[in-house]
C-alpha cells in the first residue's frame, strides 16, 4: 500500500494506492473517489453499542466504510471542510482525538472513547474523547493547517485549536488571564497543558469562523 497526502495544507486529500487484499476503514462520508475494483462494505462503527457511544461521546458517525481492494486500485479520501490531513503510524501506541477529527485508519487500529474529565467539558470539548490505539496508520483532519508542538512544560492552548494529543499530556482549563482580560479579550477559557508529549494544533478554528460569519450576517 502506498499513501500520498496531496494538496496540503488548505485542501488536503489522501491518495491510497492499494494492492489485492489491502483494507482501509474510513468515516462514512470520507470517500471522494475509488476504482471499480474496490469493494465497499458499510458496518457499525465497532458494533452497535460501540457505534452509539462513539456517536454520542466521540463526535463520530454511527457507521464506517470498509474498502477492500481485489486488485491494484486507487482510493481517494477527503474531509468535509477545507484543511490539512495528518497521518500517524501507531505501533502499539495510542492517540486522543478531538470530536470529528478521525478520518480513516488501517484495520489494526482500534477506536474507543475514554473519560476526558470535567476540564474538557468546561472547555467545550465534552466529557469524553476519542481514543485510537493499536498498530497501523490513522488519518485525522483539521480546519486549516496542522502543526505539532512538543510539550516539555506548561503551555496554553485555545481549546478550539487543539486537534489531537498523546496520552502523556495532562490538561487543565483556566482563564486566559485575569477576569477582565479573559472577558474583554474574547479568549475566555483556555486549556493549560503539560507534558512531556506532543499536541497537534489546527491553524484555524471552526468556532472562530462561526463567530466571524454571524457578526457579518447580522450587520
Amino acid at each position: 500500500m502506498e499513501v500520498i497526502t496531496r494538496d496540503r495544507p488548505a485542501f488536503a486529500n489522501v491518495q491510497v494506492k492499494m494492492q489485492a487484499g489491502d483494507k482501509i476503514i474510513a468515516e462514512s462520508d470520507a470517500m471522494a473517489s475509488m476504482s471499480t475494483s474496490i469493494v465497499m462494505n458499510t458496518r457499525w462503527n465497532g458494533g452497535f453499542v460501540g457505534a452509539v457511544l462513539r456517536k454520542l461521546f466521540g463526535g463520530e458517525t454511527l457507521f464506517v466504510n470498509e474498502f477492500v481492494a481485489s486488485e491494484d486500485s486507487e482510493l481517494i479520501i477527503t474531509q468535509p471542510f477545507p484543511g490539512d490531513i495528518e497521518c500517524m503510524d501507531l505501533n502499539g501506541t495510542s492517540l486522543f482525538l478531538q470530536p470529528g477529527a478521525y478520518l480513516a485508519s488501517e484495520p489494526g487500529v482500534k477506536m474507543g472513547v475514554s473519560w476526558a474529565g470535567f476540564a474538557s467539558w468546561i472547555g467545550g470539548e465534552g466529557l469524553f474523547r476519542l481514543k485510537v490505539s493499536g498498530t497501523g496508520k490513522v488519518w485525522f483532519g483539521a480546519y486549516g493547517g496542522i502543526f505539532v508542538k512538543e510539550i516539555t512544560g506548561p503551555y496554553v492552548v485555545d481549546t478550539g485549536h487543539l486537534v489531537a494529543y498523546e496520552p502523556t499530556i495532562q490538561m487543565k482549563v483556566g482563564m486566559a488571564g485575569g477576569l477582565f482580560s479573559s472577558f474583554f479579550s474574547k479568549e475566555g477559557l483556555v486549556s493549560r497543558v503539560s507534558g512531556p508529549g506532543r499536541i497537534y494544533l489546527q491553524s484555524r478554528s471552526i468556532d472562530g469562523l462561526a463567530t466571524w460569519t454571524n457578526r457579518h450576517l447580522w450587520r
